[in-house]
């Protein structure tokens, strides 16, 4: 795959690392644990949409855009890190922010990623939960183009085929860590939710015929609906890269069973799996993505998924900064009532 084919900007503080997490590991007993920081790709702290921004952004420039639109949840981590490439660009930003849990807590509402979207200069604008985000974008790319502008949308999370060569040139860096590192990978994990970043991961280990199960823990879409989205998405990515009938469709696999009550509510196991990461492993997770993925993980490995001997490689989305969307969720009353 020569991905130097497609018009790319260089974003990413690329390749992240790629650690072992030993403390985790025994403390659950169970295969060896390694971590891939996407939460270090740099660009306002960080996440896996840099990735595929690198790719969307250079597709608005060759397309002459001067305005960049794109939507998603309150506490999107995907607006933040558009946002920061539009400002490295010179670009104007419109965010949308579909309030999908409709939480009235100014934390969630103002602070985290919401703050530093508007730190970054966009326009922010909030639409109800259950909204046609993508009309709601084509509207107002309407209404800026009659004022002269020049519009690209970006679809929420990044995830198009475009978006999804991110993660086909991430699946590359992987495969060339491990292989420097003579690591055998025996799963991959990650949170999924928009579908780009497992799409571009099971397309390009497809490609290289590495023989990497890659398993997508699910935050929001039950399992079939999310496994069909990844594959629409793995085959217009393979498409697009002139690799048709790459992708087996047993090869696309979510487990859903951690989503909680919904997109962006917060879970027990996800508070458990934050508060461990961050106590054993000084590593942040996000309470949306990172968090609910790890929780499936640490429990897959309580219930004997994995063989003890095997490597598992946990993909970190990023997004930390969501935690501060979220002060009460994660009980320190015992602090403040020291002080």
């Amino acid at each position: 795959m020569h991905l130097a084919r497609f018009p790319r900007i260089r974003f990413g503080h690329l390749p992240t690392p790629l650690e072992p997490m030993d403390n985790l590991s025994r403390l659950l007993g169970g295969p060896r644990i390694w971590i891939k920081r996407d939460d270090c790709t740099g660009l306002s702290t960080g996440g896996n949409k840099t990735r595929k921004l690198e790719f969307l952004m250079a597709d608005a420039l060759e397309k002459g855009a001067d305005t960049v639109i794109t939507q998603g949840a309150t506490q999107s981590n995907h607006a933040r890190q558009t946002v920061a490439a539009a400002c490295k660009l010179g670009l104007d930003c419109h965010i949308l922010l579909e309030d999908r849990t409709g939480s009235p807590d100014p934390a969630y509402n103002y602070n985290g990623n919401v703050l530093l979207d508007q730190l970054h200069g966009a326009t922010v604008s909030k639409r109800s939960g259950g909204s046609d985000m993508a009309v709601e974008m084509e509207h107002l790319a309407d209404r800026l183009k009659g004022e002269g502008k020049t519009t690209y949308i970006i679809p929420g999370g990044g995830s198009n085929e475009i978006g999804a060569l991110g993660y086909v040139n991430a699946a590359l860096e992987i495969l060339t860590q491990a292989n420097d590192l003579g690591l055998q990978i025996d799963h991959l994990i990650h949170a999924t939710g928009s579908a780009g970043t497992q799409a571009g991961l099971v397309t390009g280990l497809a490609a290289c015929n590495a023989g990497i199960p890659v398993l997508g823990i699910g935050v929001r879409a039950p399992k079939e609906k999310q496994e069909a989205n990844v594959f629409a998405l793995a085959q217009k990515t393979e498409a697009k890269l002139g690799l048709p009938e790459t992708v087996a469709r047993e090869g696309v696999v979510a487990n859903c069973d951690y989503v909680g009550d919904g997109y962006g509510i917060p879970t027990d196991s996800m508070v458990e799996a934050v508060t461990l990461l961050a106590r054993h492993e000084g590593i942040l997770l996000d309470p949306v993505y990172s968090g609910k993925g790890m929780a499936g993980l640490i429990d897959l490995i309580r219930k004997g998924y994995f063989k003890k001997e095997q490597n598992v490689v946990f993909l970190h989305t990023g997004g930390s900064v969501a935690l501060f969307g979220y002060p009460e969720v994660f009980d320190f009353s015992d602090y403040r009532a020291e002080m």
